[in-house]
Order: structure tokens, then C-alpha cells, then sequence
């Protein structure tokens, strides 16, 4: 049975990320736990300021058992990891490929079926171009297209637009297809904390930019509520 809000435990990757640690942030102000998986344990400190549970596990190395045994237990898990912008092309494939397909894996496993997967607007498995931004569009695009393959998960997708640092708005255009357009990492939180208390956002792959609807309404309407 599901919980209800205040009383979820939310296991993030990549749980120092600019969205990740919003989310935490949002997550820890209604009293659920937020767990963030960090691979530098430097960072704990600041998942610790915000009311978020660090746990150091570099999901580079770590054996679907390991990241299991922190998913246990938990309503729902979120894949907010990323090599980052300043990382090469290999790392665009162990981390936002390889460590979404280790998250996903150990979720099953653990019996952790909601399953949301902060992705890439062009994310696409079959996109071409040998720079690091392309590898970076197919790594993602083979994450989501595992994720979505999968029975035991019920998954949904976000792919953000430009992503910015000005303040949120609150209100969005969220839907199969939006076209192309900034979004503030705030919304984006926001987003994801409205999707995690919707379930019936399971299923859907949602592209995401600035616009003129609130985001709790944005998120009930494409849920079919």
C-alpha cells in the first residue's frame, strides 16, 4: 500500500545534482525522508543541511545487491544522476546509461516499483554525431528505452528542456511533445514531487519547458485525472 504524503521514503542517484538536492529539499519540508545516493562523501553535509539522508555509493562500481540494499523499503526511487557537463564520452556511458540500467535493476530487485528517470529532451538511442553531447543524447536515450522495456517498474520519464537557474515559476507545459524551450531546475523539482504523488503518470515519457500552467494541474492532466 502505498504511504501518504509525509510519510514516503524517496531514494534519489545523484543526490548532489541541482535538481536532486531540490527535490530533497521539497521532499524534507512536507517530513518525507529523502534519501540521496552520492558517490563523494564530502557532499554529505549538504544533503544533511537541507534534511536529506546522504548515502555514499558510487554507482560506477557498486553491485546490483549494494544499491538494492539502499533502495529497500523505499515508495519510490528517482535517477537524477548524470557524468556531468565537463565529463568525456565514456562516463556519458557508464553513468547516465550504465548506472540508470544499475538503478533500475536493483529497483526490481528490491521490489521498488515507481521508478522516475529524470532524462534529456532529444534523449534518443539512435541519435548520430561523435561529439560528447551526441553520446551523451544516445546514453540517455538507451536508458530510458531499458527502462521503458521493463514490466516490473512503474516508470515514468521526464525529459527537461534547457535547464536554468532562475527562479521557478511554477507554471509549465508538460506532455508527450512540447517542442523546445527553457525550464528552471525549480520547476523541474517541482515536477518530479507532483509526479511521485501521482501514480497514474506511470507509463508516460513527458517533455517538459516553462509555460502557463500550474504544475500540480499540468501533471493531473496528463495523468488523466
Amino acid at each position: 500500500m502505498r504511504r501518504t504524503v509525509g510519510d514516503m521514503r524517496i531514494v534519489i542517484a545523484g543526490g548532489h545534482g541541482q535538481i536532486a538536492l531540490r527535490l530533497e529539499r521539497l521532499l524534507a519540508a512536507r517530513s518525507d525522508e529523502a534519501v540521496g545516493v552520492i558517490r563523494n562523501p564530502d557532499q554529505s553535509q549538504d544533503l544533511e543541511a537541507i534534511g536529506a539522508q546522504p548515502v555514499v555509493l558510487d554507482l560506477e562500481t557498486a553491485s546490483v545487491e549494494e544499491v538494492a540494499e539502499v533502495l529497500r523499503g523505499a515508495d519510490a526511487a528517482v535517477f537524477a544522476a548524470g557524468a556531468g557537463p565537463d565529463s568525456g564520452a565514456p562516463r556519458k556511458d557508464t553513468v547516465d546509461r550504465g548506472a540508470a540500467v544499475l538503478f533500475a535493476d536493483a529497483a526490481e530487485r528490491a521490489g521498488v516499483r515507481r521508478y522516475i528517470v529524470v532524462s534529456s529532451m532529444g534523449a534518443d538511442a539512435s541519435h548520430r554525431g561523435d561529439e560528447v553531447f551526441d553520446v551523451y543524447q544516445r546514453a540517455k536515450g538507451e536508458a530510458d528505452d531499458d527502462v521503458r522495456a521493463r514490466s516490473g517498474l512503474d516508470w515514468t520519464i521526464l525529459r527537461p528542456g534547457m535547464l536554468t537557474n532562475d527562479a521557478g515559476t511554477g507554471l509549465v507545459l508538460l506532455s508527450a511533445k512540447t517542442g523546445r524551450g527553457p525550464v528552471p531546475r525549480d520547476d523541474v523539482a517541482a515536477t518530479l514531487l507532483e509526479l511521485l504523488d501521482t501514480p497514474g503518470t506511470a507509463g508516460l515519457t513527458l517533455e517538459l519547458i516553462s509555460g502557463n500552467v500550474p504544475v500540480m494541474v499540468a501533471v493531473k492532466d496528463v495523468a488523466g485525472n
